[in-house]
């Protein structure tokens, strides 16, 4: 059934959404978005975030070895491609709880050697991609971070969302009494016969 229905969708929005976790998708249909998470590490996260700069990621061990591809001559007599890598410890001294969690699930992950393996060849000098490198996981952590804090909830949606809790709950409550209101007229009928 699930088969049929996804042949005549777009095949990358159902792959999208078929392959999330169940626990990744919101549980609760009436609450605010950061409502089920903590809040003393959204508040971390998010300080992290003011002050993260380039400059204060560790440097990694970088190793570099001969490049493929277009440059002639060049590319094969020198070694000008950097592949830099950070283990996940090393990584997760300066970042926030909620970040430290998901560097696992980065594309860059490496899992035999539990670090975070980036390459660069696309400049001809060491340094260059050296720098891209560090780039590369500067913009990998801004991904997570985005991913992983949700932005801060106004007071005006937080009211709405118990508005909307509230309304939801007192409707429910109303259907199972009109129910139960049912159900005992139907018992109260058939003893009296």
């Amino acid at each position: 059934m699930l088969q049929a229905v996804s042949t005549r969708l777009n095949p990358s929005l159902v792959n999208k959404y078929l392959a999330r976790p169940l626990g990744a998708m919101r549980a609760v249909q009436y609450q605010a978005y950061d409502s089920g998470c903590d809040h003393d590490d959204l508040a971390e996260a998010r300080k992290w975030r003011v002050s993260f700069d380039e400059k204060a990621l560790p440097k990694g061990q970088t190793t570099y070895s001969r490049s493929s591809g277009p440059g002639g001559q060049h590319v094969n007599k020198t070694e000008s491609k950097a592949t830099t890598v950070w283990s996940v410890e090393e990584l997760s001294r300066s970042l926030p709880k909620l970040i430290r969690l998901a560097l696992r699930t980065s594309r860059y992950y490496a899992k035999g050697n539990d670090s975070i393996t980036i390459q660069a060849q696309t400049q001809r000098s060491r340094s260059a991609n050296n720098e891209e490198n560090h780039q590369k996981l500067f913009e990998e952590l801004q991904r997570i971070y985005r991913e992983q804090v949700p932005g801060t909830s106004s007071s005006e949606k937080v009211k709405k969302y118990e508005a909307l809790e509230k309304s939801f709950h007192s409707n429910r409550l109303k259907s199972k009494k009109q129910q139960s209101s049912k159900k005992s007229f139907r018992k109260g009928m058939g003893r009296n016969e």
